[in-house]
């Protein structure tokens, strides 16, 4: 049960890692068509900080856990 419990945390942190990896991936490519984000930068600084809390929750969870 353990391992299963870990291994569904990092594979979760993985997903949303990706999902906000891909909206910078957006934000990059085509900026002009995001129309209710006037402040692309800050968008993407939204978009970085919430790929910085999963990479930080799946290094501790490799780190301390498994």
């Amino acid at each position: 049960m353990r391992e299963q419990l870990l291994k569904a945390l990092i594979k979760h942190a993985e997903g949303m890692i990706e999902k906000h990896r891909a909206n910078v991936e957006v934000y990059l490519m085509n900026p002009a068509g995001i129309g209710e984000h006037s402040n692309i930068i800050e968008a993407i600084e939204i978009e970085l900080d919430a790929i910085s809390k999963y990479h930080d929750q799946k290094e501790v969870i490799e780190r301390y856990f498994c």
